[in-house]
């Protein structure tokens, strides 16, 4: 029993961690059933096209799923568009706030179609197919050899053959070297970016952790009022309507109110709120003084929000 309890810790302790990991595996996986059971070179002058779209295409679809299921994302777009009476937020403002939260959720979105890009590529299959199509290629490889080997080469993906002669051997290297070295970049970016995160957050490291298990409170209980406060206001609605009678008053949040716990926060060294809804009740609930849209800094603690909110599963 107390194995199984080391092993949920460390699941739910390294939670991110394991869910990219899991994210990377399924891509792998499904890379390689799909260029085994689909990609089908067509050996001909079509042969860099072809490999290209197969390439690039499903990288494209994945990168969108990944801002698709990013909480950020929706934070940041919902009711965006919706101009406020009497509203003002600076055109520079604006633009800083919507890059601090696109670059480390695009980042984020990056993992799986890297990955697609990166096992295709130490599979060489794929680069064999574009590469063999390539005319700058051809022309490197088959330099000084006429236009036999050029011939030659357009086919060498479907001729088991071909790929033995020593000219075309080179392909299958270079494909494993560039996915190697994209594996290599990746890693090290993401090292460096998260080094970096860590180096500039307002908390220490035991502090970071308590606003972790703060924020995560939070969310279950909010999801527990909000649903116990939605069933008290369908109640009520449903029996006036059901008896014919005047509603009873009801306090529920304005719309001022939701819009002001929806930003997405970051602290400082300055303030010790571990929410926007923290730092929203102790700012005289949102008012002139309190939180403005314009002093959001989502970047600041984006590795806490993104945490926070793959915990939710929104």
């Amino acid at each position: 029993m107390s194995k199984s309890n080391e092993v949920l810790d460390f699941c739910i302790r390294h939670k991110t961690v394991l869910s990219y990991s899991l994210v990377s595996l399924l891509t792998a996986v499904g890379e390689h059933i799909f260029s085994s059971v689909v990609f089908k070179c067509p050996c001909d002058s079509g042969n860099m096209l072809y490999a290209s779209i197969f390439l690039i295409v499903p990288a494209f679809v994945l990168f969108l799923f990944g801002y698709t299921v990013n909480t950020r994302i929706w934070l940041l777009l919902t009711g965006s568009c919706r101009l406020e009476k009497g509203g003002s937020c600076s055109p520079r403002a604006t633009c800083r706030r919507y890059c601090q939260v696109l670059v480390p959720v695009t980042a984020r979105a990056l993992v799986a179609p890297l990955t697609w890009i990166a096992v295709a590529l130490l599979g060489a299959n794929v680069y064999e197919c574009a590469a063999s199509g390539n005319s700058m290629i051809k022309n490197l490889v088959c330099k000084d050899k006429g236009e036999k080997c050029h011939n030659l080469l357009s086919k060498t993906p479907c001729d088991e053959n071909l790929k033995t002669r020593v000219e075309f051997l080179s392909l299958q290297a270079q494909s494993q070297l560039i996915g190697l070295f994209l594996i290599a970049g990746i890693t090290t970016v993401a090292l460096v970016s998260t080094c970096v995160s860590h180096c500039w957050s307002p908390f220490s490291y035991l502090q970071f952790k308590f606003q972790k298990i703060y924020s995560k409170t939070e969310r279950e209980l909010f999801e527990i009022k909000a649903k116990e406060h939605a069933t008290r206001l369908a109640e009520r609605n449903l029996g006036c309507f059901f008896k014919a009678t005047d509603p009873a008053p009801f306090q529920t949040p304005s719309n001022k109110d939701w819009q002001m716990i929806s930003l997405l926060y970051a602290s400082s060294s300055e303030e010790q709120y571990y929410s926007t809804l923290h730092k929203y009740i102790n700012t005289k609930r949102g008012n002139a003084v309190g939180i403005r849209e314009e002093d959001q800094n989502p970047s600041v603690l984006g590795l806490v929000d993104e945490i926070s909110a793959s915990e939710s599963g929104l």
